[in-house]
C-alpha cells in the first residue's frame, strides 16, 4: 500500500506571483553527493521521474503553515511550496530540516530574516475565498481599506481580483459613482477614486476588459477625477467628449476597427495622463495595462492593413496634385502614425507590414511628399522615411536604383533627402542631423547584402558615387574655393539649388510655376540668407565631413577615386583654417582617418600635393596652447612615427622639418627625424643593400656563429624596411644602358648640388623661424614660386637647377629631361644633396611613378622658401 504520510503537491510561484501546480509524488529526504550535502526529494507518483530536488541550505528561511505547508525561496524570485496529504509527513520532513539548520522544531520559520510584508506572502492557500462588502454608499471607506490592504500580499491580490470578477463588482461600483456624483458625495468619490486606482495596480486583464468597455470606461475616467490630494477635480472627460476630435482622414467603415480605435486612445489617455505616476514599487503592477495597449496596437494595424481599399484611397490622395495642403499634412501624420504602431508587430508580422506598403508605393509618394515645401509636412515624411531605412535599407536601395534609370539626378529620392539635410533652416539642425544618420545606413556596407548573382556594395556604391556624392560635397567645395572657409560661396550653392527646385517643380506641378507656395523665388532666398549664419554653416559642414569620414573607414575603391580625382582632402584641408574649433577639428580627423589606412596611393597623393602644410600651419598657429587641436595634430604624427610609415616620414623631415624642430615638449618629431636618418642610412649604404638583395634572392643555412655588423643590422629591420631596401637595387638588365649613360650625369648633380643646397639652408633658417612665432605662415602660392626662381637664378651657380646652361639640369619646372626623371629624385638633406629611389611595387610602374616624384621639386623648393 502506499505510504500517503509522504504524498505531495510541488507548487511554484510564477512571475505574475501566482502558484503553479507542478505536480503530485512523495517526498524524501537524504544526502546528494552532486549538491554536497542533505537535500529534499520529490519523484513524481506517476512515473517516478524527479519533480524536485533541493538542498537544504542552513541560512534559508523554511516556514511550516497550517500544520501541512512548507513554503521557503529557492532563489531571488524563484519560490516553493510542499502541500502535505498528512500532518505526520509535514512533520517528518519539518524536523528533519530543523534538525540540518539546528532549529527547534517547535517553531514554524526556521530564520528570522522575513518581514511582516514577506510573511503575508505564504497565507493558506487553501484558505477559502476573499468576501467583499457589500456595495453600498455607507461601506466605501471600509471597500477601499480592503483593496489597500490587499496590495502588499500577492495571494490576496489574486483572491480580491477574481472575487471582483465573480460578483460583477466593478460596475456595481460604478453605479455608486453615479450616485455620489449626484449627490455630490466629495468624501465618497474620494474612496471610489482610492479603490479605482487599487484595482489598476491589481493587474488583472479580465478586470481591464470590462474597466475599458464602451460601457465603462468614461466613468472609470470619471472616478480617477476625484484625486484627494486635488483642491478641484480635473475634467478628462470633458477634454475627451469635446476637446479631442475624432478625424478620420480617409473614412474607416468597419465599426469593430473604428471601436478598438476608439478605446486604444482612451486607455493610452488613462495611462499618460490620468493615472499618478506610479512609484518605483508599483512600476511593474502596471504591466498589463502596457500589454492591454500593446496588443490593441498591433490589432488596429493587422485591420487596417488587410484594408486594400483604404489604403489604395489613401495613398492616392497622398499624390494627388489636387489635394490641398492641409488635407495633405493630415494624410501625412496618419500614415506616420501608422507606421510608428507598426513597430509593435512581431518580426514576421512587420515584414507582411512593410511589404504591403511597398507594393502600394509608399517610396514613390514619399519623393512627392518631401518635394513639398510645408515643413510639418516634410518633417512627418522624413520621418516615415526612417521607419523604413531602419527596418530595411536594401528596399530603399533598391528603389532609388531602379529610379536612377528613369529620372534625372535632381529628383532622386536620395538627392532629395540630401539637399534637405544640406538646406535645413533650423538653427541647432535639427533635421539635418536625422537625414546625415538615414544616409549613413544606407550607405554602411555593414547591411548591404551579397547574393550568388549579384553584390549590393557594388551596384550601390557605384550608383551613389556616380549621381549622388556631387550633391553630397557641394557644399563643401562651394565653401573651399579660396583659401579659407567662404560664406558667401554657401549661399551661392542654396541660391542654384532653389532656382533648380522651383523648375523641378514647375515641371510635376504646372500650376506652382515660378513660385513656391505662393511666394517669389526671390522672398525665399531672403529669407534663408538671413536663417542661415558662420555657425550653421560650420555645422553642416562639420556633418558633411562625418559622413565622409565614415565613408573612408568603409569604401575603398570609390571613395579613393573620388577623394583623389576630385582633389577633395586638400579641399577639406581648407577648413583647418576655420575659427570653430570643431570644424578644423573635423577636417584633421577626415585626414587622420585617411592616413591610419597607410594606402600608398593615399599617401603618393597627400605627398604630390603638399597637403601636410594646412596641419602643420594650424599647429604652428596654435602655438604654446595645450588642447584638443594640439593633442590631435600631436598623435597624428606620432602615429607616422610609430607605424613606419616611410614615404610620409620622408616627406615630412624633407619639407616641414625647419618649422617643427624646436617642437621639444615631446618627443614625436625628433623620433621621425631619427627615423627618416636610419632609412637614409640604410638608403646609401651599398653594402648593405647588396646584403639585403642576396638575402632576399638566396636560400642559405643558419649557423650558430656571431653575425657580422651590416647582416645584424639587417635583421633589425622590419620587413617594409628589407622591401624598400630592395627598390634602390636595378629592377632589371633592361634599364642598364640608362643606368650607364646617366651615372656620370649622377656623379656630376651630387657634386654641383652641394654648394646650392648649403644656400637653401641659409635661406631656409631665415625664413622657418619655428613655433616662436604664431604668425608663421607657409605658402605654396604662385608668388612664391617666381620668388625662388628669381632667387635662384640671380646666385649664378654652375649647378644649380635655375641654371639653363647646368648639364643635366632641367630647363624648366615643366620640361625634366625624360631620362633625368627616370632614375632619381632629389631629396634635401642638411647640407647633402643626394640620388634618393623611390621604391614602388611593380617593376612595369617605375617609369610613371618616378616620373610623378620628380614633378613636385618646384614645389619643395617653394616650400623651403
Amino acid at each position: 500500500m502506499t505510504d500517503t504520510r509522504r504524498r505531495v503537491k510541488v507548487y511554484t510561484l510564477n512571475e505574475d506571483r501566482q502558484w503553479d501546480d507542478r505536480g503530485t509524488g512523495h517526498v524524501s529526504s537524504g544526502y546528494v553527493e552532486r549538491l554536497k550535502g542533505m537535500s529534499l526529494l520529490v519523484r513524481a507518483e506517476s512515473d517516478g521521474s524527479l519533480l524536485l530536488e533541493s538542498k537544504i541550505n542552513p541560512n534559508t528561511a523554511y516556514q511550516k503553515q497550517q500544520d501541512t505547508l512548507i513554503v521557503w525561496s529557492e532563489a531571488e524570485n524563484y519560490d516553493l511550496a510542499l502541500s502535505f496529504q498528512e500532518k505526520a509527513g509535514c512533520d517528518e520532513i519539518w524536523e528533519k530540516i530543523c534538525q540540518v539548520q539546528g532549529k527547534d522544531p517547535s517553531v514554524d520559520i526556521t530564520q528570522d530574516l522575513v518581514d511582516e510584508s514577506e510573511e503575508e506572502r505564504f497565507d493558506d492557500m487553501s484558505s477559502p475565498g476573499l468576501e467583499l462588502p457589500s456595495c453600498e454608499l455607507s461601506r466605501l471607506e471600509e471597500i477601499a481599506e480592503l483593496v489597500a490592504s490587499s496590495l502588499p500580499s500577492p495571494l490576496r491580490r489574486e483572491k480580491l481580483a477574481l472575487a471582483l470578477e465573480n460578483e460583477g463588482y466593478i460596475k456595481k461600483l460604478l453605479e455608486l459613482f453615479h450616485v455620489c456624483e449626484d449627490l455630490e458625495n466629495i468624501e465618497g468619490l474620494h474612496h471610489l477614486y482610492e479603490i479605482i486606482k487599487g484595482i489598476f495596480l491589481l493587474n488583472r486583464t479580465a478586470l481591464f476588459e470590462v474597466m475599458f468597455s464602451e460601457e465603462c470606461i468614461m466613468d472609470v475616467i470619471g472616478c480617477l477625477e476625484y484625486d484627494p490630494a486635488l483642491s478641484q477635480p480635473r475634467k478628462h472627460r470633458e477634454f475627451l467628449t469635446k476637446t479631442a476630435k475624432f478625424k478620420e482622414v480617409i473614412p474607416i467603415s468597419d465599426p469593430e476597427l473604428k471601436q478598438k480605435i476608439h478605446q486604444t486612445y482612451r486607455v493610452q489617455y488613462i495611462q499618460d495622463m490620468v493615472l499618478p505616476t506610479p512609484s518605483v514599487f508599483e512600476e511593474n503592477m502596471l504591466s498589463t495595462l502596457h500589454s492591454f495597449i500593446f496588443f490593441n496596437k498591433v490589432e488596429i494595424v493587422g485591420m487596417l492593413q488587410e484594408d486594400e481599399k483604404f489604403l489604395t484611397d489613401l495613398f492616392a490622395q497622398l499624390t494627388d496634385e489636387a489635394t490641398d495642403e492641409e488635407k495633405r499634412q493630415e494624410l501625412v501624420n496618419f500614415l506616420k502614425e501608422f507606421c510608428a504602431f507598426s513597430q509593435t508587430l512581431q518580426p514576421q508580422n512587420r515584414d507582411a507590414f512593410f511589404k504591403t506598403l511597398s507594393n502600394m508605393g509608399i517610396l514613390p509618394a514619399l519623393e512627392v511628399i518631401l518635394g513639398m515645401d510645408d515643413t510639418q509636412v516634410r518633417s512627418a515624411a522624413t520621418d516615415i522615411f526612417s521607419y523604413l531605412v531602419e527596418y530595411n535599407p536594401s528596399m530603399v536601395r533598391e528603389f532609388v536604383m531602379q529610379e536612377a534609370q528613369q529620372n534625372d539626378d535632381d529628383i532622386l529620392l536620395i538627392n532629395l533627402i540630401i539637399e534637405h539635410m544640406i538646406c535645413d533652416t533650423d538653427p541647432e539642425l535639427g533635421g539635418a542631423v536625422q537625414l546625415m544618420g538615414l544616409l549613413r545606413t544606407l550607405v554602411d556596407p555593414e547591411n548591404m547584402l551579397a547574393t550568388a548573382n549579384k553584390t549590393e556594395k557594388t551596384e550601390f556604391l557605384g550608383f551613389f558615387y556616380k549621381h549622388c556624392m556631387h550633391v553630397l560635397t557641394a557644399p563643401l567645395l562651394a565653401n573651399t574655393t579660396e583659401d579659407k572657409p567662404s560664406k558667401a560661396s554657401l549661399n551661392i550653392y542654396i541660391h542654384i539649388y532653389i532656382h533648380r527646385h522651383i523648375y523641378i517643380k514647375s515641371t510635376k506641378y504646372p500650376r506652382m510655376k515660378g513660385t513656391i507656395s505662393g511666394r517669389t523665388s526671390y522672398d525665399l532666398i531672403i529669407d534663408l540668407n538671413y536663417c542661415e549664419d558662420d555657425f550653421q554653416t560650420a555645422q553642416l559642414l562639420a556633418l558633411v565631413l562625418e559622413l565622409l569620414t565614415f565613408c573612408v573607414e568603409h569604401h575603398t575603391y570609390h571613395i579613393k577615386n573620388y577623394i583623389i580625382n576630385k582633389d577633395i582632402l586638400r579641399r577639406v584641408l581648407v577648413l583647418m583654417a576655420s575659427k570653430h574649433a570643431f570644424l578644423a577639428l573635423c577636417a584633421l580627423r577626415f585626414k587622420r582617418k585617411i592616413i591610419g589606412l597607410k594606402d600608398e596611393f593615399y599617401n603618393r597623393y597627400i605627398m604630390k600635393s603638399f597637403l601636410f602644410e594646412p596641419v602643420v600651419k594650424a599647429f604652428l598657429n596654435n602655438g604654446s596652447r595645450y588642447n584638443l587641436m594640439n593633442s590631435a595634430i600631436i598623435e597624428m604624427f606620432e602615429f607616422i612615427r610609430v607605424e613606419d610609415i616611410k614615404s610620409l616620414t620622408a616627406h615630412v623631415i624633407e619639407n616641414y622639418w625647419k618649422a617643427l624642430e624646436d617642437v621639444d615638449y615631446v618627443q614625436t618629431f625628433k623620433g621621425l627625424k631619427l627615423r627618416f636618418e636610419q632609412q637614409r642610412e640604410r638608403q646609401d649604404n651599398p653594402k648593405l643593400d647588396s646584403m639585403r638583395s642576396i638575402l632576399r634572392n638566396h636560400r642559405y643555412r643558419r649557423d650558430a656563429r656571431t653575425l657580422e655588423d651590416e647582416e645584424e643590422m639587417w635583421f633589425n629591420t622590419d620587413e617594409d624596411d628589407m622591401e624598400d631596401g630592395e627598390a634602390v637595387v636595378s629592377p632589371s638588365d633592361k634599364n642598364k644602358n640608362d643606368d650607364d649613360i646617366m651615372d656620370p650625369i649622377s656623379k656630376f648633380m651630387e657634386r654641383k648640388k652641394l654648394k646650392e643646397s648649403e644656400e637653401k639652408e641659409v635661406l631656409l633658417k631665415t625664413n622657418l623661424s619655428g613655433r616662436q612665432s604664431p604668425s608663421f605662415k607657409l605658402s605654396l602660392s604662385s608668388g612664391t614660386k617666381t620668388n625662388l626662381t628669381s632667387q635662384s637664378s640671380a646666385t649664378n651657380l654652375p649647378g644649380s637647377p635655375g641654371s639653363p646652361g647646368s648639364p643635366g639640369s632641367p630647363g624648366s619646372p615643366g620640361s625634366v629631361p625624360k631620362n633625368t626623371s627616370q632614375t632619381a629624385a632629389i631629396t634635401t638633406k642638411g647640407g647633402l644633396v643626394g640620388l634618393v629611389d623611390y621604391p614602388d611595387d611593380d617593376d612595369d610602374d617605375d617609369e610613371d611613378e618616378e616620373k610623378e616624384d620628380a614633378l613636385p621639386l618646384s614645389k619643395k623648393a617653394k616650400f623651403d622658401s
